[in-house]
């Protein structure tokens, strides 16, 4: 806390704070054509997972947790693309795994495909737009035995798959994500993988080497496409800073994706833990992560990839938010964040349903509550998140007069010193 006093007041003398406009007196909607989706990846859903680099960490006891067959995603898709679309959601993000359609080195076959041929054309069918992830930090597990991102010739291995599935699915004319947080990927694989420190620079060279050459070749098969590599922003700065990913590809992303979980401020000072959990909460942090980016990249689009909370095994919060309180309050920031301006396009939710959260059942993020560890018929228990998700979808966000149940935090950490020097108005 001294130290979060010390930087504010010296932030303070070196930068007299800008007055804000007052706060409006209502909150509009964000408008026809914005999309409003909700977001899985592959093995932390499916189930049945091929061998891959992180089906050997969870079978070499690394994790938590055993992986089981995760929420069944593979075999109950079609009811929980009906759960998605019921809820009015228009954009439905998966991932198309790697290590499923590619389960040995050098061949591809139809049937590999057949379960996401079959997903991707039931999201279209239901009159939702998929977002389709190329890489959500899962690889075959030949590719590890070949060094994995330590072997400089991963890159031509990933691309070659990828076209494939460019080729494949470019018809629908999805959204494309290249890589999934391509930072933290780079921190799993020096956490779980066998790269050293020595080896992420290089990591992150083909990750970018990578992206740039599969945006122009997604371009060449679905002109007009969107592409991005979403970032994971962290409070106070953003985690892609000491391995600057998104500046590297900034030519090549036609919209940013963003994913922001949670704030700290004065109030809620950060919090050192790898446990989700202890993360502060904070919603109008959402509003400076994209006010950064509206700064950083002027004229691009931002989506919101990913946003949600955790709760432990499903159990109310100590903290006392419960999942549709926090929903509606990150949704009126973001639309205060739109009628100011900032070019926001979408707003995915994570997740539909509860699921592995790489290595662990315990944080359950789903609109849709999974006991995977003790309820064998996996039933999807909704929260009551989902009818105001509902509600939102309907109405283009939270009612012109919703005021957040809890008001900004003083000096909110997430883009400081302008969040401390300029902060949104109460």
């Amino acid at each position: 806390m001294r130290v979060l006093l010390a930087f504010v007041g010296l932030i303070g003398l070196l930068c007299p704070a800008t007055a804000a406009a007052a706060p409006p007196r209502e909150v509009t909607p964000v408008g026809a054509g914005f999309y409003w989706g909700v977001a899985s990846s592959g093995y932390q859903s499916e189930g049945f997972a091929p061998d891959s680099n992180w089906r050997r960490y969870v079978d070499s006891g690394h994790t938590q947790d055993p992986y089981l067959n995760s929420v069944d995603f593979l075999h109950r898709y079609r009811d929980d693309i009906t759960r998605a679309k019921s809820m009015g959601a228009n954009v439905y993000r998966i991932s198309v795994e790697w290590a499923r359609v590619q389960p040995q080195a050098g061949t591809w076959q139809d049937a590999d495909f057949a379960f996401y041929d079959n997903v991707i054309a039931a999201i279209h069918d239901a009159g939702m737009r998929p977002m389709l992830t190329l890489d959500h930090w899962v690889f075959p597990g030949w590719e590890l035995d070949r060094g994995g991102w330590r072997n400089a010739n991963i890159v031509t291995d990933w691309l070659a798959n990828a076209r494939r599935v460019v080729d494949r699915y470019a018809r629908y004319q999805p959204l494309w994500v290249t890589f999934n947080e391509p930072a933290f990927y780079i921190v799993n694989e020096l956490r779980l993988g066998d790269i050293g420190a020595a080896d992420a620079p290089a990591m992150a060279d083909r990750i970018i080497q990578a992206h740039n050459s599969i945006y122009d070749y997604i371009h060449s098969r679905q002109p007009g496409a969107m592409v991005t590599s979403n970032s994971a922003y962290a409070t106070g700065v953003n985690v892609l800073a000491d391995i600057p990913i998104e500046d590297r590809i900034s030519v090549r992303m036609d919209y940013v994706g963003l994913d922001y979980y949670y704030g700290s401020s004065l109030q809620h000072p950060p919090v050192a833990s790898a446990d989700l959990l202890s993360q502060p909460l904070e919603p109008d942090g959402m509003y400076y992560a994209l006010r950064y980016y509206a700064r950083k990249f002027p004229g691009k689009p931002l989506y919101v990839v990913e946003n949600g909370m955790p709760t432990d095994n499903g159990r109310p919060r100590t903290d006392g938010y419960d999942r549709a309180d926090d929903l509606r309050d990150t949704v009126y920031w973001l639309q205060r964040a739109k009628a100011d301006g900032m070019n926001v396009i979408g707003y995915n939710y994570w997740s539909l349903t509860d699921n592995f959260e790489w290595g662990s059942y315990t944080p359950r993020f789903g609109l849709y509550t999974v006991d995977v560890l003790t309820d064998p018929t996996l039933r999807r228990r909704p929260t009551d998140a989902v009818a105001a998700y509902r509600d939102i979808t309907a109405h283009g966000g939270v009612s012109a007069d919703y005021r957040p149940t809890r008001p900004p935090a003083f000096c909110s950490m997430v883009d400081p010193p302008s969040s401390c020097l300029t902060p949104v108005p109460r």
